[in-house]
């Protein structure tokens, strides 16, 4: 198997939640993510957005930056950049290799009792092509949760948190309280823990941990600044991109007083030329028509895309949705209802996914509008394109990822 085909059959041992492997892997290869400063970034929805506006900021600044992200929209090596873009798929393979070598022979003398996922793997890749590529600052996105996240073995110079709400219950529990607890498990001693706008409860909860690890907090809603800003339009869309650029706009200031001065128009350049794809983005396909692609993949997400069609549209649109066997669907779809005038239910090509033509019974039992199955992505674009000539994907970033990437090259163009 190529280093690619063995990374990815990782991915049937799941999501395994803890630090034992990662910690083994990272000791072999010489720890490598204490080669650079890092910046560590969590939370339910907007950590992706805000690692973007940062990683663009401190580039601006003029430091070597890397960038480790999850999930990947269509190609595994999107997940780390360097300077803002992808490595090579070469150095990605090579560098692969050398840690599933290093596994199989810790796996071999008993040091790594179990095997480690995808994502252990793939975070030890992103570390150690980090260090192979002499960065100032790795921003990193926690991948699931915080406490137990591979990501977590990091001492970073700035944490933070962005949002709090329903995702992933399985591994992270049912009240916004309990969820609060396990994203707050990345503050550190002596860290600043930068905080967006949280609903009180896992406010609350988060400033018990950071006080009980002695991890200062500063909220990026309330805490002052010395700088004035022009008036700006951010890269971003949506209202929700608001909070977003206060708590990236927090973590510049903050690095700027603790490591090095970050420039005011380096800071407006990373909130206004940031690039994030499939947020809240608009393609103009080959027939003429219009897609909105957005990677609202949770209750949150789907809210927050709402209130964008809702104030940029008079028109209800057709939505295509995907979802993951985990997802609330019920609650993703009440927030979407308001806003479609039809739902083509479609199948993410992931073997967690939704069926479409299950997705589409679900659906049916929650809304009024006329609901299709479509199992593939882009017949289901098609088809919400025969009903309008404009519309929305939506539902799972593992249907939009691929999605995207099969429209651009088949002629389609960003708006």
């Amino acid at each position: 198997m190529t280093p690619l085909e063995r990374l990815f059959a990782l991915e049937q041992f799941g999501i395994k939640l803890g630090l034992d492997n990662i910690r083994v892997i990272l000791a072999a290869l010489g720890n490598p993510e204490r080669a650079y400063r890092s910046i560590h970034i969590g939370g339910t929805n907007g950590k992706g957005s805000v690692a973007a506006m940062v990683e663009r900021g401190l580039r601006a600044a003029g430091l070597r930056t890397g960038r480790y992200t999850s999930p990947h929209l269509d190609r595994v090596e999107e997940r780390v950049a360097i300077d803002g873009q992808p490595v090579d798929r070469q150095i990605f393979e090579a560098v692969t290799a050398h840690v599933l070598d290093i596994v199989d022979a810790r796996r071999a003398n008993g040091t790594l009792k179990v095997p480690p996922t995808f994502f252990e793997v793939s975070t030890a890749v992103a570390f150690e092509i980090f260090k192979r590529s002499s960065v100032g600052v790795a921003v990193v996105e926690v991948g699931l949760g915080g406490r137990f996240d591979a990501t977590n073995v990091l001492t970073p110079t700035i944490a933070a948190i962005t949002t709090i709400a329903f995702d992933h219950e399985r591994h992270l529990g049912h009240t916004l309280s309990e969820i609060a607890f396990e994203k707050a498990g990345i503050a550190k001693p002596g860290v600043s823990l930068v905080i967006g706008r949280l609903p009180a409860e896992a406010a609350a909860r988060i400033a018990r941990v950071a006080a009980a690890v002695g991890a200062p907090i500063f909220d990026a809603h309330a805490t002052t600044t010395d700088r004035e800003y022009p008036p700006m339009t951010l890269a971003l869309a949506g209202r929700h991109q608001l909070d977003n650029a206060a708590v990236a706009t927090a973590i510049l200031e903050r690095w700027s007083a603790l490591v090095g001065y970050v420039p005011t128009d380096a800071i407006v350049t990373g909130l206004t030329q940031c690039e994030w794809p499939a947020r809240l983005e608009w393609l103009r396909v080959p027939s003429g028509g219009e897609l909105l692609i957005d990677a609202a993949h949770n209750p949150a997400g789907a809210e927050a895309l709402a209130s964008y069609l809702l104030g940029s549209s008079e028109e209800k649109l057709p939505i295509v949705f995907a979802a993951m066997a985990d997802k609330d669907v019920e609650k993703m779809i009440a927030a979407l209802a308001p806003v479609a005038s039809a739902f083509v239910a479609t199948t993410a090509p992931n073997d967690r996914a939704r069926a479409s033509d299950q997705l589409a019974d679900e659906i049916r039992r929650l809304v009024t509008v006329p609901v299709e199955a479509v199992a593939s992505p882009e017949a289901a674009v098609t088809r919400a394109l025969e009903l309008s000539r404009r519309a929305v994907a939506a539902g799972s970033i593992y249907m939009v990822g691929p999605l995207r990437a099969k429209l651009i090259a088949g002629g389609a163009t960003r708006l």
